[in-house]
């Protein structure tokens, strides 16, 4: 069976099906993100304790994403990202109701348990089902729905915050969330090269414990931790400066300023698409460069720089991700799904730790504290990219003998 082709109807079906599923996923994760000051204000908690709302949701998908990738490779991707979408929808839909902060962080955490299901399955998905040469973009087109949901979530709920309050903001993305459930249902073509296997744990344990032992993956990993521990801290903190002196900006220019995230939808795809002509290693660095260079113009004082500084950062980092989750399914030779579920795990635990820690940092030693953070976490996820690389050229070297001892 031929592999979906860039250019087919099949393959803008599968682009615009897993788009609005990226964006339902990503607007119901991040919905409570703009909302931590509100809450620090009429639950009297530390912002510690108010990104609670949102590293529980990512802490609750991270185990969650462990059984969801090998539950894939028995029952099969399409079936479980449906289950995933429809069930994290109807909890968005019922969380406006909920009586105080202790049971919103109880729906949140069962949210974060039912939405592993997409972002687990779908990047082995499109490994599987689109054509090698055309993976860079088809992947890149996925994040950028992530980008899209993720900054129009925000948007809504600063807006509708401000002007009712936060429950009804919440509601507002359970109807949107449903409806984007409805058009990926209807367009993700069924899989074709998905080949089922028998449900045996230990097996499954043994093939999640070689993903481990491979270095390279290591590698990933450990990027994917520091990249969204480092996003997640810029955009939990961001709105509490800046709701503050000297600036003072309302919830909806303060969930306006998320609109930064359509440079994802951007840079995601158009670097995919250099890393296909010039390779996934000098594109990453290039991209974690970015995200140093626009880290540090946040320090600036002026609100335009200020905002120019976030929009570099957001650049890099979805270009970053787009790159390192691509690479899984190149390194991975065996059960991509659990594969691509163990980088998504360190991905959101790097959220969960990053985004609550960084709190501490922000009470501690202000703005500048978070910078210092978030800097650290680069240079590591640097310093492991250069590792990937020589990695990666030792097997190209091993493979390249290994080719010349059967030739001659």
């Amino acid at each position: 069976m031929s592999y979906i082709q860039k250019g087919t109807v099949a393959f803008r079906k599968t682009n615009v099906a897993l788009f609005f599923g990226g964006f339902n996923t990503f607007a119901i994760m991040y919905c409570t993100q703009p909302l931590l000051p509100e809450f620090s204000r009429e639950f009297h908690i530390s912002p510690a304790v108010a990104s609670l709302s949102l590293s529980l949701t990512t802490i609750a998908l991270a185990v969650s994403m462990l059984f969801v990738g090998s539950l894939s490779e028995v029952k099969g991707r399409k079936p479980l990202m449906i289950f995933s979408l429809w069930a994290a929808s109807l909890l968005a839909v019922l969380i406006p109701f909920v009586p105080n902060y202790y049971f919103l962080l109880f729906v949140r955490v069962l949210q974060g348990l039912v939405l592993a299901g997409l972002p687990a399955v779908a990047m082995a998905y499109l490994s599987e089902e689109i054509a090698p040469a055309n993976l860079g973009i088809a992947m890149g087109l996925y994040i950028s729905g992530n980008s899209v949901g993720g900054m129009s979530g925000r948007i809504f709920i600063g807006m509708l915050s401000d002007y009712f309050n936060w429950r009804i903001a919440l509601g507002s993305i359970g109807i949107l969330s449903i409806l984007a459930s409805l058009v990926f249902c209807y367009l993700l073509p069924e899989s074709k090269h998905f080949q089922p296997r028998s449900f045996d744990i230990r097996e499954l344990l043994k093939s999640m414990f070689n993903h481990l032992l491979n270095p390279g993956l290591l590698c990933l990993y450990g990027i994917s931790f520091f990249l969204m521990g480092s996003f997640v801290t810029l955009f939990n903190y961001i709105s509490y400066q800046l709701i503050a002196p000297p600036y003072l900006l309302s919830q909806t220019i303060v969930g306006w300023i998320f609109v930064i995230f359509i440079v994802g939808t951007f840079s995601s795809t158009w670097l995919g698409r250099l890393a296909d002509i010039h390779g996934r290693r000098q594109v990453l660095w290039v991209a974690l460069l970015i995200m140093v260079s626009g880290a540090l113009i946040t320090l600036s004082v002026p609100l335009v720089l200020k905002i120019l500084g976030i929009a570099i950062f957001t650049f890099g980092f979805f270009g970053s991700h787009s790159l390192a989750s691509s690479w899984v399914g190149h390194q991975a030779i065996h059960d991509k799904a659990q594969a691509s579920a163990l980088y998504l795990f360190f991905y959101y635990v790097g959220s969960s730790i990053g985004g609550t820690v960084g709190g501490i940092f922000w009470s501690l030693f202000g703005w500048g504290g978070v910078i210092c953070m978030i800097l650290s976490f680069l240079l590591l996820a640097l310093f492991l990219s250069l590792r990937l690389s020589s990695i990666s050229q030792d097997i190209n070297r091993k493979n390249q003998q290994t080719n010349c001892h059967i030739k001659s």
